[in-house]
C-alpha cells in the first residue's frame, strides 16, 4: 500500500484481512489503507463501508476548478474555457463534462456515463450518449490542435491531452 501512494494514487483502499490485532490494523492503516476490516464480516457491513469511501473520495473530489491541459471548467461559476476562449455548454454537457474531467485519463464506459451523468441504472439503447459526446467534442476539440476527448473501442471514452 506504501508504494501505491508514493506513486501517487489516492483511490480509497479497504484492507479486508484475516489479521486483527490493534498492531496489524495500525500498520494498516498507517501504510496508506482507508480502512480496515478483519474476517468474518457481515457483507453488509462491507457495502456500508464501501459507500462511506466512496462518500469521502466524492467529497475529496469537490474542488470548484478542474483542469485538463489548456480546458479549464469552473464548478462555482459554471463555465468552461479552453485556451482561455470561452466555451458555452448545454446543462448535461456540462456534467458530462465535468464527470469527465474529474475521471480524467481514466476510460469512462457507457454505463458509467448513464449511471452518473443521465440518473439511468439500465441502458435505455438509445444514442443519447453518441449524441452529446458528439456535440461536447465538437465545442472542446473542434479549434483546437490537440483533441482531448477520445474514444477507446469497444470501452468508452477517455479525456486526455495524451494520445490513447
Amino acid at each position: 500500500i506504501a508504494a501505491y501512494r508514493a506513486a501517487g494514487r489516492a483511490t480509497p483502499v479497504l484492507i479486508l484481512s484475516a489479521r486483527g490485532e490493534v498492531d496489524d490494523r495500525v500498520t494498516g492503516l498507517k501504510a496508506g489503507g482507508d480502512d480496515y476490516l478483519t474476517k468474518p464480516y457481515a457483507f453488509s457491513e462491507l457495502l456500508a463501508r464501501i459507500e462511506a469511501l466512496t462518500r469521502r473520495m466524492q467529497t475529496r473530489d469537490s474542488s470548484d476548478t478542474l483542469a485538463v491541459a489548456d480546458l479549464v471548467l469552473d464548478r462555482v461559476r459554471h463555465k468552461v474555457t479552453r485556451r482561455d476562449q470561452p466555451i458555452l455548454l448545454q446543462p448535461r454537457e456540462f456534467r458530462l463534462l465535468d464527470y469527465l474531467m474529474r475521471h480524467a485519463g481514466q476510460v469512462v464506459t457507457r454505463t458509467m456515463l448513464l449511471e452518473q451523468v443521465w440518473g439511468y441504472h439500465f441502458d435505455p439503447q438509445t444514442n443519447v450518449i453518441d449524441v452529446h459526446i458528439s456535440r461536447l467534442r465538437s465545442k472542446i476539440d473542434r479549434d483546437f490542435d490537440t483533441p482531448l476527448l477520445h474514444t477507446v473501442r469497444g470501452a468508452g471514452y477517455v479525456l486526455s491531452d495524451a494520445p490513447v
